[in-house]
């Protein structure tokens, strides 16, 4: 009689299909990689009376705009003076480095363009300032 050879089954594991998963996987992500927006991290205030002013001991530092686009600084040698974005930056800088936990704001006219606001976060946000917050009027103040 024939008899039949018996097989020994494969213990192999083929890896083929899961490298070409991989490499698809790798390509999707670095495809969507650079979509990814970053923006500037801001703590907003709320419509109330703000608890960042209330629990600390220093006054805030606030960076003002109004509406032909100058900026002032509350601190300083001259707060009424207008000022350009590098110098309110360098104001602040120096400001916080005499005291780190003093909070920094925002106060812009309803008139300014967001562009303006953004370039002086951004200026902010280079010289070293942790957090911004956006002062705004309650509905109550009219």
């Amino acid at each position: 009689m024939y008899q039949r050879k018996k097989r020994r089954p494969v213990a192999e594991i083929n890896v083929v299909p899961y490298i070409d998963v991989m490499l698809v996987l790798l390509i999707i992500f670095m495809a969507t990689a650079p979509l990814i927006t970053h923006g500037v991290k801001v703590d907003l205030p709320q419509m109330q009376e703000s608890d960042l002013v209330k629990t600390k001991d220093a006054p805030p530092i606030i960076a003002s705009i109004d509406s032909q686009g100058r900026y002032f600084v509350s601190v300083g040698t001259d707060p009424e003076a207008p000022m350009d974005a590098v110098e309110v930056a360098a104001v602040i800088k120096l400001k916080l480095q005499q005291n780190p936990d003093t909070p920094v704001m925002i106060k812009g006219s309803g008139r300014v363009s967001y562009q303006e606001v953004l370039l002086l976060m951004d200026f902010l946000k280079n010289a070293g300032v942790p957090s911004v917050g956006l002062m705004t009027k309650s509905f109550e103040e009219g």
